[in-house]
């Protein structure tokens, strides 16, 4: 469990690590006429995605408190959190290695490597993966990188929340943010508890929250899909069920198609290139999945950017 006196450690934390992303203010006509309409552009944070923010947190709060091993740290993931923990270890001088299931894109698997990770493609789920590198971490030593399930972790994805409070003066009621494992929902949703309200689109492929919230627990569902490769977590975290549950975050889902609209309608409206995780959100004002009140100020957060784009020109 996180509360907002984490996310305000994380940010004293990480502060000078980690971009203050830009928040655009956007005609809201194309997606709802009747609201007033921000777009907060994570996808312009270190290695693309509001990852880095989390993955510095754990790795520095480890260094601050003499956790950080010779070893360095193993981290599993579908790519976005393994370039973050890659990066967060370059930065701190330690080793990283970084398992990925064999369908992870290789545009970041290729990225990985750039950033001097050791990659180890392993299965085709995630949890495959993630089974892989919590085996390696134990029997090296290495500090365990999980991909949202630590609280350091989804302390410091809240970051995002404090930010945007910042930068709008407080004056928001909706932050509409994708899920997969539930990472940034929980620390967003931590930040923001008592402020504002949190929603979390999920694709109907990949419905972790909405099947957690229905059983009362996180559940595992089949993964498959458009953004399978950044949100298809097989379950959502423990810590995100409990922070959800605690703060009346809500589900919606849409269909792979709508999120594919999204994207395009992303790039042709506002020439930014995200990858599918990221329209998701989007796709949930597109599809009429999410309808605001008049006069609703809402933030739509595009959480990441490490897509190929060559299908969008």
């Amino acid at each position: 469990m996180i509360d907002r006196s984490d996310v305000q450690a994380a940010a004293a934390r990480v502060d000078g690590h980690v971009r203050r992303t830009p928040v655009l203010a956007v005609d809201p006509a194309p997606l709802a006429p009747a609201a007033r309409m921000w777009l907060k552009l994570e996808l312009t944070q270190h290695t693309g995605s509001f990852k880095a923010r989390g993955a510095f947190n754990h790795i520095l709060a480890a260094r601050d408190e003499g956790r950080l091993p010779d070893a360095g740290v193993v981290a599993a993931s579908g790519g976005n959190a393994g370039l973050a923990f890659a990066y967060a270890a370059s930065q701190a001088g330690v080793p990283a290695e970084v398992y990925v299931p064999e369908t992870a894109p290789p545009v970041k698997v290729a990225r990985l490597r750039a950033l001097g990770a050791a990659v180890v493609q392993i299965g085709t789920r995630y949890a495959e993966a993630q089974d892989a590198a919590t085996k390696r971490a134990a029997d090296t030593g290495a500090l365990f990188c999980h991909a949202y399930d630590l609280p350091e972790v989804c302390a410091g994805q809240g970051t995002l929340g404090t930010e945007i409070l910042e930068q709008t003066g407080g004056e928001i009621d909706t932050v509409l943010l994708a899920v997969g494992g539930g990472g940034l929902m929980a620390g967003v949703a931590a930040a923001l508890e008592g402020r504002a309200r949190v929603v979390g689109v999920e694709p109907e492929r990949i419905p972790t929250l909405e099947r957690a919230l229905h059983a009362g627990r996180p559940v595992d569902v089949d993964v498959s899909g458009v953004a399978a490769d950044s949100l298809g977590a097989t379950r959502l975290g423990e810590i995100a069920f409990s922070v959800a549950s605690r703060t009346g975050v809500r589900s919606l889902l849409v269909t792979d198609e709508a999120i594919i609209e999204a994207r395009r309608f992303v790039w042709d409206e506002y020439r930014l290139a995200v990858e599918h995780g990221a329209a998701t959100a989007v796709a949930a004002l597109r599809s009429g999945a999410y309808r605001p009140a008049p006069d609703e100020r809402v933030m739509v957060v595009l959480c990441g950017a490490n897509t190929d784009p060559s299908d969008l020109v």
